[in-house]
């Protein structure tokens, strides 16, 4: 496993086999967990699908402790699939932090069905554990007769959070019987019995199914973080099924609201490449709100495996989000990745320049006006004065099938570009807009060419701080 080609540095890969969603992230008593879909097996047909764990104490380093969270229960038979962790302050024996995860179990009955109207059971579980790492047994809390009346068999993704005043609250990705995406908001007060609340629709259809609901707050502004599927007719999709993105609420009102409601015209995107999924945040010790998401698409029309490698995708660095003034929410990477960083090296402001292997962390400052990064002139990063572009120049050897994605914007300030062998991640303008996309080189040398004016133009070779995932 570890000669496979295309293993990264810093971004998270599963030690062998299948991942997807991120799933249950937090810090816990100084560590922090990602957990995530996981199927050890793939690419068998039918390979189990449960929780992956990993875990570091400065967002670097990493550690995989396998899977931990299995479909061994008839609850959840064909799948351990995505949820939440609540940290406990204080709750452990000891004294110190305990957590919680709420997660969905999912059932695909034998037989003729449609699978959205009939033959699926979606069961909401709860495994308590006093460290991260062992867990407790499992509990069922809601099955599909304790959803509303309107809702299909489409019901997963909890997201549990705690008012200050104690309430407990959890909201659900759904579609309904009319085929509309949804949240499920329900309230509880001691996060074991919940009953329904309200539900929180768009002002106009906005695709089948919402997956993955996640609550962000920033700066005391709450927003809707979800996944929606059935958007390939919108032009901004580039005809993909499944999106990832935010509605900003109302001034003063949370998703705890029962009048809560988002406006269609108010999605954003996260991310604006071509993998990008199911994100997840959590807030950290310092109180940063961090958001890390798979580097993947449900039913992508392009190659994350080739060459029959031994595992498939990986998630995105970890995110630090910030509100801007214009409500929108800006993503950069967390500071901590700058350990891994080597010895400086100045990119030439208009040329070519090799750096030894396609591992960097690329900034660029002070851009004035059109400007191009090219790398291995195969993947073009291109501000033309009106739009931004992430064009893969070869489709289908380095870019697998990915062709190009834009996105309109005044002008370009600065480039923040992590090369992590096949992992590729884009920040503008100090974050304002993010694009993530899988690639994979073949060179021995990364050649960054650089094209227009910038006062500033640096490259740090970056080290490993994943091995420990992968290799015993």
């Amino acid at each position: 496993m570890a000669d496979d080609r295309w293993r990264m540095g810093f971004h998270l890969m599963p030690p062998i086999g299948w991942l997807n969603d991120p799933n249950g992230l937090c810090q816990l008593n100084g560590v922090y967990h990602v957990f995530h879909q996981y199927s050890p097996d793939w690419p068998q047909p039918g390979a189990p699908r449960g929780w992956g764990h990993a875990t570091s104490t400065d967002l670097a380093h990493w550690e995989h402790h396998g899977m931990v969270i299995s479909p061994d229960t008839p609850d959840e038979a064909s799948g351990s699939y995505s949820g939440c962790a609540l940290v406990m302050p204080k709750a452990a024996p000891n004294g110190s932090d305990a957590v919680r995860f709420y997660y969905t179990g999912n059932v695909k009955e034998q037989g003729d069905f449609d699978y959205i109207l009939t033959g699926r059971r979606a069961t909401q579980i709860l495994i308590e554990s006093d460290d991260g790492f062992a867990m407790g047994d499992k509990q069922v809390l809601l099955r599909n007769a304790d959803y509303p009346a309107f809702c299909s068999c489409h019901v997963r993704d909890p997201k549990v959070w705690r008012d200050a005043d104690g309430t407990w609250w959890m909201i659900l990705g759904a579609r309904d019987v009319e085929s509309t995406g949804l949240v499920l908001v329900l309230r509880s007060k001691d996060g074991y019995t919940w009953e329904n609340a309200h539900q929180v629709r768009s002002d106009a259809p906005f695709g089948f199914m919402w997956e993955c609901p996640d609550r962000v707050v920033l700066d005391g502004n709450t927003y809707l973080s979800c996944c929606p599927q059935g958007m390939q007719a919108y032009p901004w999709s580039h005809g993909l099924r499944d999106q990832a993105g935010y509605f900003p609420l109302p001034a003063g009102c949370d998703l705890s609201d029962a009048d809560s409601a988002v406006r269609a015209d108010e999605f954003a995107l996260w991310d604006n490449g071509f993998d990008f999924y199911a994100p997840q945040t959590f807030t950290d010790a310092q109180g940063r709100t961090l958001l890390i998401a798979w580097m993947g698409m449900p039913e992508a029309p392009y190659v994350s495996a080739p060459n029959d490698l031994t595992w498939c995708h990986c998630l995105t660095v970890p995110r630090v989000l910030s509100r801007l003034e214009d409500g929108s929410i800006a993503q950069q990477p967390a500071p901590e990745l700058k350990v891994l960083r080597g010895e400086k090296v100045e990119l030439a402001g208009a040329g070519t320049s090799a750096l030894l292997e396609h591992r960097a962390d690329i900034e660029v400052d002070g851009i004035d006006g059109p400007f191009f990064l090219t790398l291995d002139d195969a993947l073009e990063i291109a501000y033309d004065g009106s739009a931004f572009t992430l064009r893969f120049l070869d489709t289908e050897g380095v870019g697998a099938g990915r062709t190009f994605r834009n996105s309109a914007l005044e002008a370009l300030h600065d480039l923040r570009v992590l090369v992590d062998d096949s992992a590729v991640e884009v920040f503008a303008n100090g974050g304002r807009l993010a694009l993530a996309t899988r690639w994979f080189p073949t060179a021995d040398a990364l050649r960054v060419s650089l094209e227009g004016t910038c006062s500033a133009a640096v490259a740090w070779p970056m080290g490993d701080g994943v091995r420990a995932t992968y290799t015993q």
